[in-house]
């Protein structure tokens, strides 16, 4: 999908390149992954691009926040299931080349998924799908803007794309943290955890921490080796969508610092009020306007 990816990074930055001027959450880094997951799943992009506000819904809110809107977000979950409904329905009836097809079709010892089973399938890939890699794209554009000496090494040698990606995903850390059930008393660095204890993972933690990473509070788009955790630490709970991230870093920020030139911030930047994800709301900017790529 390398190529393609391509193509659909190009043309968004086209769509903005004329005018000087973004949203570049809104209008660069959250349309990529909303577009290819909704390619993926088999759906139009254009629903795609609801799923995704339905997940900044669900998404948003913090543990402890007397204003967190948790009917809100309960709404957008349903909403996402009914819509997880209605396509199953269509793809049934009309199966296509897709991961919403293979997912109704796929058995294992005699059994399919159940309703419920392919909804939670199909609410995690277009969560996962889209928020985490809006996050990285925003979070990693906007470290280049306050790094200009990074951002000239990387625009002065774009073979050091592969290893600025994952440092952008060390620094910026798309997802704060997940939680887990220890299933066997142990200890961590002399703190005892118990069976049966929950323990949350702070990833900005482990991709900062002073043993792992020399410097960890510095931003180098040549760190080698960078074993960070923004995937997770490997075995099966490891990121489905590493690889599906990275061609999507790959194509969309080249796109952005060879033609939207001179980019700078030109307003606040607003996070993303959550305890999960890590990312920008909102990041106002400018760049010099040029012309429309040549097809």
């Amino acid at each position: 999908m390398n190529d393609h990816i391509a193509d659909m990074a190009r043309q968004i930055v086209d769509d903005v390149v004329e005018r000087g001027e973004c949203d570049f959450v809104d209008d660069i880094a959250g349309k990529l992954p909303s577009y290819v997951i909704a390619e993926l799943l088999g759906i139009p992009l254009a629903d795609g691009r609801r799923l995704y506000e339905l997940t900044e819904i669900m998404n948003s809110g913090t543990v402890g926040d007397p204003q967190a809107n948790e009917a809100q977000a309960k709404q957008a979950q349903m909403q996402m299931f009914g819509y997880g409904n209605e396509l199953a329905a269509r793809k049934l009836a009309d199966p296509g080349d897709d991961i919403a097809t293979s997912l109704l079709q796929a058995e294992m010892d005699g059994e399919r998924l159940t309703d419920l089973e392919f909804n939670m399938f199909f609410l995690l890939l277009i969560n996962a799908g889209g928020d985490t890699t809006r996050n990285l794209v925003a979070a990693g554009i906007l470290a280049l803007m306050e790094h200009p000496g990074e951002r000239a090494r990387l625009e002065a040698d774009p073979s050091l794309l592969p290893t600025a990606i994952e440092e952008m995903l060390r620094y910026t850390s798309p997802v704060t943290a997940f939680t887990r059930t220890a299933t066997k008393d142990t200890e961590l660095r002399g703190i005892p955890v118990r069976k049966g204890d929950r323990v949350a993972m702070f990833y900005p933690s482990a991709n900062r921490d002073e043993a792992r990473f020399a410097d960890p509070d510095i931003f180098d788009v040549c760190r080698t080796p960078n074993h960070h955790l923004a995937f997770g630490g490997g075995g099966t709970h490891f990121c489905l969508g590493a690889n599906l991230a990275r061609v999507e870093a790959a194509a969309i920020v080249p796109e952005v610092l060879s033609r939207m030139t001179d980019l700078e911030l030109a307003g606040p930047v607003e996070r993303v009020h959550s305890t999960l994800m890590n990312g920008i709301r909102s990041m106002p900017v400018k760049f010099t306007a040029a012309a429309v790529a040549q097809r």
